[in-house]
């Protein structure tokens, strides 16, 4: 069971609520909560209740492995393994306990491993290896509640998603519990990777040399559309109770099938300069083929003018330009122990490449074959529910792009490391390190048709904020040099909506010191503790609402990326772990039993008993709005809250 507190319409609420939401049912998505329950007024008597809930959840996981190992002669072994797990889980999300979420996932995977050795000092291990992954996700109405009736927006499926003071991002932070079905839901995805890799190992001197190749054939065929039972969006409970909202929604999802060949080559030379210092020096090349669609069903949209197109570019490809055909990582390292064998200094540097294989959740969601669409908010009683899949939009529906950037970089990361290394002790050692890093064309989600705005003290920027409550300590102070105001909210190209589209424009800083003792005594226990400080910052990194549910998923301001420029949604300052191993004094060569042989021996000899305890700082938090006080008409709403009196302070 999941102990959990729910956000629910009071009794005052439903009451109040039109007779399209009574008709609609949709006051039946979240339990009622009981007399006596505490209860907040948001608008009039009408509030927010608290409901106390433990609902089941049922999780099921069987796996298995089998090996198999074969040496043919002193040079040549080789080695076959299998690995299967399937699992399942039913589970009521924490906020509602009147939605249940599915999940089912098959994971196989086959490897193959050869390795040869060759009279002059070098090693061939050469590998295969075939992975499958089956996976299904989808949300419902709880069986057996009052949801479970509750009748669907599109013909044919369950309930969706009903949002009430959030945005109409997926699985959004919202007034009330997120109700009905999760907008991700009916999810399949089947996925096959096959993997060769091979390298040689080779000593020649003082050098001992590594070179290498990997291989991937890529496959996924993916049906992954969101909105597939349709979104609900109120800005609030006033709305919601008024019938007053938005509504989001695919009717015609497809299958698709995405195709990738991604390697790597690399080389790498460890020198012994000298008794007390070695030198690596190491080059690798990644490379991808681009992301494909197995019947040229390709869909993305590319920009004229730094305007997003109508309709989206249709081909093998999702790229206009593939910049991954070669990406050059450089690796060097030393280490160096200038005052004997009981010290020893370490550095390195080296540039990583991130290659993309994930793209189809953005890829997924683009017109022709799985357009999205949304309908601006007004009565509901107007949608004409239940809305037919496989049939024209309304005529007040805009069309929702996604996808990616069509020249979308790799993102990369620079990263470097300095330690120094002591031995204190016969039983005690010291390392004290630092560690950087640099990201850049990291991936950021970002509304590309956003309306341009002005930058004050430009036409037509107010000189003041208004001076009304909303604004806070703002309210009817002048606004500074350098703000960005958005005058409309006429969209670049008014004939699609806004758009969740991922771009390669985002970076990141990463720095850290780290402390690790470690101290045997005697008798069999050993302790060590690990600490890290460090800070971690961005202007970017949750890509949706659920990838991390303590910042909006897309950044506020598209034309300045460079605003949402703080603390990662990551980011951990401090974080301490101590790690303890006993061994139990029992057995051959221990203070007792120590005569013990033969299966008495075996049964009480050779026991130890570990111990980790881990303590951290928690993650930071970005407040999230439930409406757009940017006027630019972004229902996503990824504007963050201003930095008032109401939000100094640590929180």
């Amino acid at each position: 069971h999941q102990t959990s507190v729910e956000l629910v319409p009071d009794a005052q609420s439903r009451l109040d609520a039109a007779p399209v939401v009574r008709q609609l049912g949709l006051l039946n998505l979240w339990p009622t909560a009981p007399a006596g329950a505490p209860d907040l007024k948001v608008a009039g008597q009408d509030g927010v209740a608290e409901v106390f809930l433990s609902p089941l959840q049922t999780l099921r996981e069987d796996f298995g492995t089998v090996r198999l190992d074969r040496t043919f002669s002193q040079r040549d072994s080789a080695a076959v393994v299998y690995t299967i797990d399937d699992s399942g889980a039913v589970t009521q999300p924490a906020f509602n306990a009147f939605s249940t979420d599915l999940l089912q996932l098959r994971e196989q995977v086959f490897s193959m491993q050869q390795i040869h050795v060759v009279p002059s000092n070098a090693v061939n291990t050469a590998r295969f290896g075939f992975s499958r992954a089956g996976y299904f996700y989808t949300g419902k109405p709880t069986p057996g509640s009052p949801a479970a009736g509750v009748p669907g927006f599109l013909a044919g499926h369950p309930v969706g998603a009903v949002v009430v003071g959030g945005s109409q991002a997926s699985n959004p932070q919202a007034q009330l519990g997120l109700a009905g079905s999760n907008n991700g839901s009916n999810l399949h995805i089947a996925r096959n990777l096959f993997t060769y890799t091979d390298q040689m190992s080779w000593i020649r001197g003082r050098h001992q040399w590594t070179g290498g190749l990997w291989l991937q054939r890529f496959q996924s065929n993916e049906e992954i559309a969101l909105s597939q039972f349709g979104q609900m969006t109120f800005t609030g409970l006033p709305a919601f109770l008024s019938g007053t909202g938005s509504f989001l929604y695919d009717p015609s999802p497809t299958p698709l099938g995405w195709r990738s060949l991604f390697g790597a080559w690399y080389v790498e030379d460890v020198m012994r300069v000298r008794p007390n210092l070695t030198l690596s020096l190491g080059f690798r090349d990644e490379f991808s083929a681009g992301w494909n669609e197995a019947h040229g069903r390709a869909a993305n949209y590319t920009f004229s003018n730094g305007v997003i197109s109508t309709d989206g570019h249709i081909g093998n490809s999702l790229f206009t330009v593939n910049r991954a055909k070669f990406l050059p990582q450089p690796r060097v390292a030393v280490a160096w122990s200038p005052m004997g064998p009981k010290t020893a200094i370490r550095a390195g540097f080296g540039i990583y490449n991130d290659l993309q294989d994930a793209l189809g959740y953005r890829a997924d969601q683009n017109a022709p074959f799985n357009p999205v669409y949304t309908i601006a908010a007004g009565n509901i009683a107007n949608l004409d529910l239940p809305l037919r899949p496989n049939t024209p939009p309304p005529s007040n529906a805009l069309l929702v792009p996604g996808g990616v950037q069509p020249d979308m970089y790799t993102p990369t990361v620079e990263s470097w490391s300095l330690r120094i290394n002591r031995e204190l002790t016969a039983n005690t050692y010291l390392s004290i390190g630092y560690v950087g890093s640099h990201g850049y064309h990291q991936l950021v989600g970002v509304d590309a048709n956003a309306p341009m705005p002005v930058i004050c003290p430009a036409s037509p920027c107010p000189a003041a904020f208004p001076n009304i409550a909303v604004w806070g300590a703002l309210a009817g102070q002048p606004v500074p040099a350098g703000t960005f105001y958005t005058p409309v909210s006429t969209k670049p190209n008014p004939a699609i909506a806004n758009t969740w589209t991922w771009m390669s424009e985002g970076s990141s800083s990463h720095n850290a010191l780290q402390l690790d003792v470690n101290h045997r005594f005697s008798r069999g226990l050993a302790l060590r503790g690990v600490y890290t400080w460090s800070k971690t910052l961005d202007d970017g990194d949750s890509l949706n609402a659920t990838a991390a549910a303590n910042a909006p998923g897309l950044v506020s301001n598209p034309y300045r990326i460079r605003t949402d420029w703080g603390l990662a949604t990551y980011d951990v300052r401090n974080i301490g772990v101590v790690t303890a191993t006993y061994e139990l004094p029992f057995g051959q060569g221990r203070r007792f039993l120590s005569g013990r042989s033969g299966m008495v021996g075996g049964v009480v000899g050779g026991w130890t008993v570990n111990s980790i305890v881990t303590a951290q700082s928690g993650f930071p938090f970005t407040p999230q709005l439930g409406y757009n006080p940017s006027n630019n008409g972004d229902t996503r709403n990824p504007v963050r809250a201003f930095r008032n009196p109401s939000f100094t302070g640590p929180i």
